[in-house]
């Protein structure tokens, strides 16, 4: 019997590791590039991906098989995940860490809209308040501010609005992957997708570096030690994620993966000396009350 609450559990994990993913991504973009940057994620994600499979294996889980259905979803989630990480980052070259988190995580209520379309999964009226507060306090966390000099530009925010629904569309892929696999547990069903996911991402983009920027791949490899610990991050992250889509309806997870933005600020005052305004207080309030409310929804 599976508790409940444990995708909460997962969710939690996913958004701090996650965090510090975009972290360490966003610290390599200006060496690497954007598209760089992107691949770390995937290329040094890989192997722990094929380890945690390898671990279900071992202590006893059965390993399911995929078909066709769970296959093509996953397809369309892991190249919906390359390109919503690729416009994160390049969102992040123009804002800061946590206007850019902000920004790509409008992605609860694209998610309700997508999961409704693709998998008919009904949002309840308590969910899609707690996804519109939540949203609403993301929003007042991404608009500039006039004391600090900022000036609103669309550019980083279209880039991020659009991070955030190709990520919405990656989690609807992923959900219907895990979904469709019909045996085994769902630890077995979420290791196996995110395998799967991350072997055709990293194939995907090292075809395309090879192909027209060879360059960028050779100052990845040569990159490997701080690469590593994004990849790990990165995998760690989505292996907690898939386990939370395993249990629940997206929305929810990703709702509740809002409190990244909790973790972000914290991250942007330590790391790259942004310190929150006001504004963002009021935000992040919105936040933590939408999320509050999800629990009653």
């Amino acid at each position: 019997m599976v508790p409940a609450a444990l995708w909460v559990v997962f969710t939690l994990i996913a958004a701090t590791a996650q965090t510090f993913r975009n972290a360490a991504q966003k610290a390599l973009s200006a060496e690497l590039g954007t598209l760089g940057a992107t691949y770390i994620r995937f290329l040094f994600g890989l192997p722990f991906g094929l380890l945690a499979l390898a671990f279900v294996s071992l202590i006893g889980s059965e390993l399911p098989r995929s078909n066709v259905s769970s296959l093509l979803w996953t397809v369309f989630g892991a190249v919906s995940q390359i390109a919503g990480t690729a416009l994160m980052l390049a969102a992040m070259r123009q804002r800061s860490f946590l206007v850019t988190i902000a920004y790509t995580h409008t992605e609860p209520v694209q998610i309700a809209l997508f999961a409704l379309i693709f998998l008919g999964e009904r949002i309840t009226l308590p969910l899609g308040a707690a996804i519109l507060i939540a949203t609403g306090g993301v929003l007042a966390l991404s608009w500039p501010s006039r004391a600090g000099g900022e000036i609103f530009s669309w550019r980083p925010a279209l880039l991020g609005m659009a991070s955030g629904g190709l990520f919405a569309l990656a989690s609807v892929g992923f959900r219907g992957g895990i979904t469709a696999i019909e045996s085994g547990d769902f630890i077995s069903a979420a290791t196996l997708t995110l395998a799967i996911s991350l072997t055709i991402q990293t194939v995907l983009l090292t075809v395309w570096l090879l192909i027209r920027e060879p360059s960028t791949l050779s100052s990845v490899l040569k990159a490997w030690r701080p690469s590593l610990a994004a990849g790990f991050l990165g995998a760690f992250a989505s292996e907690n994620w898939f386990l939370a889509f395993a249990l629940t309806n997206p929305a929810r997870v990703r709702t509740l993966g809002l409190v990244e933005i909790l973790v972000a600020g914290f991250v942007s005052q330590r790391m790259f000396a942004q310190t929150p305004s006001s504004r963002d207080v009021v935000g992040i309030v919105l936040v933590v009350a939408g999320i509050a409310l999800l629990f009653n929804s």
